[in-house]
């Protein structure tokens, strides 16, 4: 069922490949991935209006699970979009699924979960509801499956 006008549960973001991101065989090294992964992240949360870290705030977002599964190589100049998709809203996590495409070509396919937490007073983190302001922003993709 789709979601409420106005809930976000995709993004894409452009980008292109930087020389520093690969490796001594010119090929983009594996962890970039996940930071791409995350600066899509980022840029949903500022599509709707939030930040995933402002200042001030009682709340994190650590990762608790990620993969990646590469299907093609990455580098330098390629201009690739980062599609990440939201595919599930539990009371205290987030889970996306992504994809990396060069034009139609899937470069890679991966996912995130992050889990709402505070920080107690003895420096541990402890998981948390989402907030609702966060939850209202949001929603699950109603596409089912993988990313595109």
């Amino acid at each position: 069922m789709p979601e409420p006008q106005g809930r976000l549960c995709e993004h894409r973001l452009r980008r292109r490949v930087q020389f520093h991101e690969t490796d001594a065989a010119g090929i983009v090294h594996f962890s970039r991935f996940f930071l791409y992964m995350e600066e899509a992240e980022h840029a949903l949360w500022r599509a709707a209006g939030l930040s995933i870290a402002p200042r001030g705030s009682a709340i994190g977002w650590p990762r608790t699970a990620v993969s990646f599964e590469y299907h093609r190589p990455l580098r330098f100049e390629d201009e690739v979009d980062v599609v990440l998709r939201i595919v599930a809203i539990e009371e205290r996590t987030i889970r996306y699924s992504c994809v990396v495409l060069r034009g139609e070509e899937r470069i890679a396919t991966g996912g995130m979960t992050v889990t709402c937490a505070t920080k107690a007073a003895d420096d541990r983190m402890r998981a948390t509801a989402i907030p609702a302001d966060v939850v209202s922003r949001f929603g699950v993709s109603p596409k089912s499956g993988p990313v595109p």
